[in-house]
C-alpha cells in the first residue's frame, strides 16, 4: 500500500444550481489536483456522501475512474452507522479501480468499543478491498481508542487508519504498537508533519483540493525535511481555520469558486457561506497568491 502513502485529497462533489453534481466541475477539479497529489479519496466527508444517492455515489465513482489521466490511486467511501446496510452496499459497488475503502466509525448510535470493533470485522470480512478506518470523534460523537485501533490493527484486510481526534498522544500509541505496515493517515492537514513526524504515512486532505501545492509539504516531511516542509504550511495557517467555520466542505467549496475549478453549491443541511466569510476567504486567498509570488512559487 505504499501507493497510499504522501498526499490523497478528499474530493468534494461539485453541483450544479439545481444541486445535481457537475461532472464537468469534477473533471477540472480531477485534472488540476491530479497533477501533484498522490490519490483521489471519493465519497468521503468532503464529497458530501451523507446526502448523496448510492446511485449518485456510483457513478460519481464511475466517472473519477473514467476521467483519472494521471493514473491516481482511488481511495472509496464507505461508512456509517448501520452494519447491515453497509455490508449489503459492499455487495453493491464494483471494486474494479479502487485500492482501498475508507470507512468512518459508526456514528450517533455511539456503540461501545467492542461494538466498534465489530462493526469494522464484519466489513473488513466482506470487503473484497482494503479497509483504511476513519477515526474523526468530533464528527461521529465517539472516538475509536488506541486500544480499539491497534486491535483492529492486526486484521489482515485493515490497513491502516485516518486519524482525524487531534490527539497526537494516541497517534503515538497506535504508531508504537500497530504492526510496523500499519498506515497512520493524518485527518487534519494542519498537524500532517506532526504525525508523519511520529511515523506516519501522509494526509488525506481538504487543502489539496484548491492547493494541490500542499503536497509539496507532505512529501518534504517525508523526506524528514521538516524545516522546509513546515515552511510550506505556514502560508496555509491563515485560510485553514476559515474552511471549516461554517462546515466542510463549504469553505473549500468557496475558495475553489474563486479559483473559477467549481460552483460553491452545497446541498442541505450545509447552507452556502455568508458573505461575512466569502469576504474574509477571498482576502485570504488573495494574501496568499501575493505571498507565494514574492517567493517565486506561481507566475
Amino acid at each position: 500500500m505504499n501507493k497510499l502513502q504522501g498526499c490523497g485529497v478528499a474530493l468534494v462533489t461539485p453541483f450544479q444550481s439545481d444541486l445535481k453534481v457537475d461532472y464537468a466541475a469534477l473533471k477540472k477539479l480531477l485534472q488540476f489536483s491530479g497533477e501533484f497529489v498522490d490519490y483521489f479519496v471519493v465519497g468521503g466527508t468532503t464529497g458530501e456522501a451523507a446526502t448523496l444517492s448510492l446511485a449518485e455515489k456510483h457513478q460519481i465513482l464511475a466517472f473519477v475512474d473514467q476521467n483519472n489521466v494521471f493514473n491516481r490511486p482511488i481511495v472509496y467511501g464507505i461508512g456509517g452507522n448501520n452494519t447491515s446496510k453497509l455490508l449489503e452496499e459492499i455487495e453493491q459497488t464494483n471494486f474494479n479501480g479502487i485500492s482501498a475503502v475508507l470507512s468512518v466509525s459508526p456514528y450517533y448510535n455511539k456503540p461501545s468499543q467492542s461494538g466498534i470493533i465489530q462493526h469494522y470485522q464484519q466489513l473488513a470480512d466482506a470487503c473484497p478491498v482494503p479497509i483504511i478506518l476513519y477515526n474523526v470523534p468530533g464528527r461521529t460523537g465517539s472516538n475509536i481508542s488506541a486500544e480499539s485501533i491497534i486491535t483492529l490493527s492486526t486484521h489482515p484486510n485493515i490497513i491502516g487508519v485516518k486519524e482525524a481526534s487531534g490527539d497526537l498522544v494516541q497517534v503515538m500509541q497506535i504508531i508504537r504498537h500497530a504492526p510496523t505496515d500499519f498506515m497512520v493517515i493524518s485527518g487534519d492537514d494542519l498537524l500532517t508533519p506532526a504525525i508523519i513526524s511520529a511515523g506516519g504515512v501522509g494526509v488525506i486532505s481538504v487543502l489539496a483540493n484548491a492547493f494541490p501545492i500542499f503536497a509539496q509539504s507532505v512529501r518534504n516531511c517525508l523526506s524528514q525535511n521538516f524545516k522546509l516542509g513546515y515552511e510550506q504550511l505556514f502560508p496555509f495557517l491563515s485560510i485553514n481555520e476559515l474552511l471549516y467555520e461554517e462546515g466542510n466542505p463549504v469553505g473549500i467549496k468557496q475558495v475553489l469558486q474563486i479559483m473559477d475549478i467549481s460552483q460553491a453549491y452545497v446541498r442541505p443541511p450545509l447552507a452556502y457561506a455568508s458573505t461575512y466569510l466569502i469576504n474574509r476567504l477571498t482576502d485570504a486567498f488573495h494574501q496568499m497568491q501575493e505571498l507565494w509570488m514574492s517567493k517565486g512559487m506561481i507566475s
